[in-house]
């Protein structure tokens, strides 16, 4: 895959390495400062990573790295097909290019081998940023129907959908929401309404898009991700001992709300912050995105390096 802009000046310049654990692509950006490494969701790649930090992790202080996990782009499925394995596929990213310790942000489908990295390497940890993370079992959730399947699932629908958040984003992110979030009519009219006045959360969900286009190049790995995570009942998450926020939208129809109250209430020590009425996109698109991402960059702030 070649270099692709997510938004101006957000640049995804993937690198693919052999480690001893196998081979992973990536992206790496900044110049300086402590490393953040990005895990990311379902459909998604090293690109969707960089997206989901974009603009609220600042370069001019940190390196992010952005790996994309076994099955998804340019990592082959081989290198981890476990959440395990994947934890030390990224110990093992970080052996090869001379990284000491970072610290993770993880979300989504990124949650268990999240998880897993800060259990099994506590010693490459310096803290631990979950977002709407999976923490248990999990299938496609009950609100992805026939309609958001093909638009979605596959690389034609992807295409239409592209088309649609360009025609018209607010048909669009109604469309998402009613995949994403357990809204009323009203809520899901005040959620669209928010978003369309906001220029940088419409410019999240138009880079989002891409990083999960073209369908075809990361349905390996959002196939194994969902075959996993079925076999889970609850990841023993009390192992973890390094500072961690859990971050989650109470309205979230994707991983569930419970997902984030079980990791919280399971990790001694951590933090919380609930986004009232957030989808499972609500840390980038809702009317309280904005104080998510403060808290988040407050907390790395406080525990990086």
């Amino acid at each position: 895959m070649n270099q692709q802009e997510l938004m101006p000046v957000i640049i995804a310049d993937p690198v693919t390495v052999e480690t001893k654990a196998g081979m992973i692509e990536y992206s790496l950006a900044g110049s300086d400062g402590p490393v953040v490494m990005v895990i990311h969701g379902g459909l998604g790649g090293h690109d969707q990573a960089m997206a989901i930090a974009a603009r609220w992790i600042d370069t001019s202080k940190y390196r992010i790295l952005c790996p994309s996990r076994p099955g998804y782009l340019g990592t082959p499925l081989e290198s981890g097909r476990t959440m395990e394995e994947q934890a030390d596929l990224l110990a093992a990213l970080l052996d090869t290019l001379g990284i000491g310790k970072v610290s993770v942000v993880s979300a989504s489908a990124g949650g268990p081998p999240g998880y897993f990295f800060a259990m099994r390497h506590p010693d490459r940890i310096s803290a631990l940023v979950a977002i709407d993370a999976v923490s248990g079992f999990y299938e496609l959730p009950e609100k992805v129907g026939p309609v958001a399947e093909a638009l979605f699932l596959n690389s034609l629908g992807q295409k239409i959908t592209n088309l649609m958040e360009k025609v018209s984003p607010a048909s669009f992110l109604k469309q998402l929401f009613m995949s994403e979030a357990y809204y009323t009519k009203s809520q899901m009219n005040e959620q669209v309404a928010s978003a369309m006045q906001d220029p940088r959360q419409l410019e999240f969900v138009h880079a989002f898009m891409q990083t999960m286009f073209p369908y075809h190049t990361r349905k390996e790995g959002t196939e194994n991700d969902v075959a996993v995570f079925a076999t889970y009942t609850r990841i023993p998450l009390g192992a973890i001992n390094c500072p961690t926020l859990v971050v989650h939208g109470t309205h979230d129809a994707d991983v569930k709300f419970w997902d984030g109250v079980y990791a919280y209430e399971s990790i001694e020590g951590a933090r919380r912050h609930w986004i009232e009425y957030g989808s499972h996109l609500g840390f980038w698109v809702s009317p309280g995105a904005a104080e998510a991402q403060a808290v988040a960059a407050g907390f790395l702030e406080r525990h990086a390096g």
